[in-house]
């Protein structure tokens, strides 16, 4: 990993009202690293990941995603990141391939055989060569997930984010979509954001990580996750490690 901050959280907040989700928020994605934002249910994973691909305006503070600021994303970063939704996201009238083309039908030039040529090629780097013409219907849950990762990479993008990816699969699947997102970052050099609670993905992919907690309304733990499983003393993080009700302490 070089020094490179691919992603910097500048002291952010996200209120509804008179409800704060999270404040003073604050960290660095590094580029060529796998970033983990994990927590409990309810702790703003997903609305920080939101506000990290432009979708909501943080109420103060801003996130910078390759030198951009998110609260006015422009063209530019859009194409350069890439962003796999819960659940895959596909559109079921179209197969496997056409869902992979659509980012290069959106914001390229290219003609439909070279756009097909390279949807096929994405859904080869995730192991669906031979499911291009299926439609989101006849697929499992983890080959949806893969084919929202191919689409998601259809522009080459330096930085992915994935929300729960690793949610509703069954263990070996699982563990399967682990291994992708660690040959592609090998193989690519792409970074990822990932936003999880699955103990074990967290473990298996995570370089660093920062772990939300609802209560504390922001972060209460960043590092390495596997060394904040075995190091931490916070009685919260441990509980969260170790799959217990926490100890108060």
């Amino acid at each position: 990993m070089s020094g490179a901050a691919l992603v910097e959280a500048q002291d952010v907040a996200q209120r509804f009202g008179d409800r704060t989700i999270f404040e003073h928020v604050r960290f660095s994605v590094l580029a060529g690293e796998i970033f983990v934002i994990l927590g409990g249910s309810g702790c703003g994973k997903s609305t920080l990941m939101r506000q990290m691909i432009g979708l909501l305006p943080p109420t103060s503070g801003r996130v910078m995603v390759l030198g951009h600021d998110m609260r006015a994303p422009d063209a530019d970063v859009l194409t350069r990141i890439g962003v796999m939704f819960q659940g895959g996201a596909l559109f079921g009238n179209k197969t496997l391939l056409e869902n992979v083309m659509l980012p290069l039908e959106m914001h390229t030039g290219l003609p439909r055989e070279a756009r097909a040529t390279l949807a096929a090629v994405k859904l080869g780097l995730v192991g669906l060569a031979d499911a291009a013409n299926l439609q989101p219907a006849e697929i499992s849950g983890g080959m949806a997930k893969r084919c929202a990762i191919a689409r998601a990479l259809a522009l080459d993008p330096p930085l992915l984010f994935l929300d729960e990816p690793a949610a509703g699969l069954d263990p070996i699947t699982s563990a399967g979509l682990d291994k992708l997102i660690l040959d592609l970052r090998a193989q690519l050099g792409i970074s990822f954001v990932v936003v999880s609670h699955e103990l074990t993905s967290i473990l298996t992919i995570g370089d660093r990580c920062i772990m939300l907690d609802r209560a504390a309304r922001g972060i209460i733990a960043t590092g390495n996750p596997r060394e904040l499983r075995d190091k931490s003393t916070d009685p919260r993080v441990r509980a969260f490690f170790r799959r217990s009700a926490p100890v108060n302490d």
